[in-house]
């Protein structure tokens, strides 16, 4: 964002209620309904300053799949198994056995699959 005045670089600061170290973007999130954020924008250069609020009128919300972040939080755990596995016929096994696991899942999905086009 540039300073209408000098064209310099400005920078947006959360107003008084928020702690220094939050972001705009923090503090739009972190406010509940009807809650008044102040934000700051200020030139360094030329000292041009502006203060701007906006009161948040509703607030809607959509939440993710959970299973995306136990998907993600499983192969982490699976990972962190694996790299402490010494042993190279291990590793081979459970490579197999994860190879495995998948073709019998996509036989299982390809077999519900006929079965629904019928």
């Amino acid at each position: 964002m540039e300073c209408p005045v000098c064209g310099g670089p400005v920078t947006m600061e959360p107003g008084p209620d928020q702690p220094m170290s939050a972001s705009v973007a923090d503090a739009v999130l972190a406010a509940g309904e009807d809650e008044q954020i102040v934000v700051n924008r200020n030139c360094w250069a030329c000292g041009w300053t502006e203060e701007r609020s906006m009161v948040i009128n509703s607030i809607e919300t959509t939440t993710g799949d959970p299973e995306v972040g136990e998907r993600a939080i499983l192969i982490k755990n699976i990972m962190s198994e694996a790299e402490e596995i010494q042993s190279l016929e291990t590793l081979k096994d459970a490579l197999a056995e994860m190879r495995r696991q998948r073709r019998l899942e996509t036989t299982v999905t390809d077999s519900t699959d006929d079965v629904d086009k019928k």
